[in-house]
């Protein structure tokens, strides 16, 4: 296995390789104009404290802009002067739709996400805006911390009252971000850990990923489905543990109920169609959007293809397979995971350059599952023979490349992948459904 690095690289570039956002650490951007739009529904109180800890931000006061986006509460809610309002009709639980509306108000060149009953320490926002500032594709997530704050005093400063109020902080979110080293070690997995109450980005950027899905209709979801998109879209994950917001009461998921668990439910499984990443989607079921796709060269014979098919699918069994051969082969056309054309909506794509046979999936498997990371971006697929067998690129590499025009924001892994051979024009398709014979069976 070798690896070739990435690139020349400096720090006033607009992206990183990889998640490499510790690679800015050191520099400090010019405050650009942020909008920070605040998610409201029926909390008039929580509302009120949150505004005037915004007004008490140390970011400059003539570049914060503060949003208001009302979820259709029954009353319309009270802001101050300067502090902008839009509102949508109640028709339900629509955080998402709220969001989208805001952003839709923003003139900021970052965005700055917080809920009504989340209300920032006073560097807050400075904290939050700094990588986006610098790069476009960042997306931070603040610390979330919780507190009772039913009796404390509306106007006191937050960072006084809350610590001597504070509730139990979510462990597996804790402990998530230390794994991960506040998410420079992030993967496909990684969108489960931002959080929308505290969370920014740039306005291009979430722009291009499309925003929240405003088909969301009930608590949570929305944000790591968006999560995940923006992963995919070349996202760069960065956990901001000194951006503090208080969330005042304790963390929802905390609240073991049978309705809090029904809720749950239907998240996960609302997720599970959205997202085909392993440990997201259905570990048997075929999801909607398969996770992998792998192309065959135009023109591969029916018993080449077969064979190929075959073996890349007990291998990768809810992968997507695109060949020509579908079209001539009631075999391959009848089954819903081969088809003749190609889809843009996968997140790794394997484009063979000849037809191969898989006799041992484990190694094929090892060298796609590094895709899911963020430092390797294509890995080349080698025979034990020494025959190029082809390239396997993540989308998020592919997006980064379009997006900047440049070949290096991650590194390539050549691997030899034992287990897998070229295929011949006509390999004996009797010794492979017979399971019986080794590679010579199949040149």
């Amino acid at each position: 296995m070798s690896e070739s690095p990435t690139g020349a690289w400096n720090d006033r570039m607009p992206w990183v390789p990889g998640n490499r956002w510790d690679l800015l650490a050191h520099r400090e951007p010019e405050p650009v104009r942020v909008s920070v739009i605040v998610t409201h529904y029926d909390q008039p109180a929580e509302l009120a404290r949150t505004l005037l800890a915004l007004g008490a931000q140390n970011y400059p006061a003539d570049l914060l802009e503060v949003i208001v986006a009302d979820d259709g509460s029954p009353d319309e809610p009270a802001v101050p002067a300067g502090v902008r309002l839009v509102r949508q009709d109640d028709r339900g639980f629509r955080a998402a739709a709220a969001r989208n509306l805001g952003v839709a108000a923003a003139t900021g060149e970052v965005l700055c996400f917080l809920d009504a009953d989340t209300t920032p320490e006073p560097d807050y926002v400075r904290k939050m805006v700094r990588l986006p500032t610098l790069l476009p594709e960042a997306v931070t997530v603040g610390r979330r911390r919780h507190a009772d704050l039913s009796e404390a005093p509306l106007d006191a400063p937050i960072a006084e009252v809350a610590p001597a109020r504070e509730l139990d902080e979510p462990a597996w979110l804790r402990d998530a971000y230390a794994r991960s080293g506040n998410l420079l070690d992030a993967d496909d997995r990684s969108y489960r850990y931002v959080i929308s109450a505290v969370l920014a980005c740039s306005r291009s950027f979430f722009a291009e990923s499309g925003g929240f899905d405003e088909s969301f209709s009930s608590y949570g979801g929305e944000d790591w489905e968006w999560a995940h998109r923006a992963w995919q879209a070349g996202a760069v994950f960065a956990h901001v543990p000194d951006a503090i917001a208080w969330h005042d009461g304790p963390d929802w998921a905390g609240r073991e109920s049978a309705d809090h668990r029904r809720a749950g439910n239907e998240q996960t499984l609302r997720l599970a169609s959205l997202i085909p990443v392993d440990g997201s989607s259905a570990r048997g079921l075929l999801p909607a959007a398969p996770d992998l796709e792998v192309r065959l060269p135009a023109g591969v014979g029916t018993a080449a293809a077969f064979v190929c098919v075959d073996s890349l699918l007990v291998a990768f069994p809810r992968a997507r397979v695109v060949t020509d051969a579908a079209r001539e082969s009631a075999v391959l056309g009848q089954d819903p995971r081969v088809s003749a054309e190609a889809e843009d909506d996968v997140r790794v794509v394997l484009e063979l350059r000849v037809p191969v046979v898989v006799l041992d999936p484990e190694p094929l498997v090892r060298a796609i599952a590094v895709l899911s990371g963020a430092s390797v971006g294509t890995v080349e697929l080698v025979s034990p023979e020494g025959t190029t067998l082809g390239h396997a690129i993540s989308r998020r590499a592919l997006q980064r490349r379009r997006r900047w025009d440049m070949s290096d924001g991650h590194h390539v892994r050549t691997v030899i992948v034992d287990g897998t051979h070229a295929v011949g024009p006509e390999p004996h398709v009797e010794a492979w459904v017979g399971g019986w014979g080794g590679a010579d069976r199949f040149a």
